[in-house]
């Protein structure tokens, strides 16, 4: 039992391993394996011999560690322009907008990244945030597509923007780390991918 685990919604877990001497002779870059395991209804665990569930997923995919490095560097850089976006949009929810000039200087202090309200709201890109946007998703899709016939270029971005679907994307491509993925609409584009 101390071994349990609960999912209480769908999530994916995304985990990384680097080998030192698993690399196969005939590879002539390193690659990483990419280790993931998701949910697509809620689980509880209690006794890992006998658990069986038809919506519990897992399995791997090995990727050239350049092309993750690669990635992560444009993923942050769009995690920032969408930051200066969101900064510079002067339409925030009035749930957000400080009510005393104490809120106020504490509100100017807070970066979006850190207010969850900010974070979770779909940002309206410019159209070289978009563009961005588009090149980086398609790259995520060619290194997760299972079938690389269909890992096209996007034309059309397959979930809402928002500043927390970029960060868990940048997290998800961070070799040093892993993360959960818990949004929905970001969460189904990457399972349809790793079908």
């Amino acid at each position: 039992e101390s071994r349990a685990a609960n999912a209480s919604d769908k999530e994916i877990n995304i985990q990384w391993y680097i080998p030192s001497m698993a690399k196969s002779s005939n590879d002539t870059e390193t690659k990483v394996l990419l280790l993931y395991a998701y949910n697509t209804k809620p689980v509880k665990i209690s006794n890992i011999k006998i658990f069986r569930s038809m919506s519990v997923f897992s399995g791997y995919l090995w990727i050239p560690l350049a092309r993750v490095i690669s990635l992560r560097k444009k993923l942050s850089n769009l995690k920032e322009q969408v930051e200066t976006l969101m900064q510079s949009s002067k339409s925030l929810p009035s749930a957000l907008e400080p009510t005393g000039l104490l809120e106020q200087s504490e509100t100017l202090k807070i970066s979006p990244s850190k207010n969850p309200k900010m974070s979770l709201a779909k940002v309206h890109l410019d159209e070289k945030t978009e563009k961005m946007a588009k090149r980086c998703l398609s790259e995520v899709k060619a290194l997760l597509c299972v079938v690389p016939a269909l890992s096209s270029t996007l034309t059309e971005i397959p979930f809402d923007v928002t500043l927390q679907s970029i960060a868990s994307l940048e997290d998800m491509f961070d070799p040093a780390n892993g993360c959960i993925i818990t949004e929905e609409n970001l969460f189904n584009w990457i399972i349809s991918l790793l079908h």
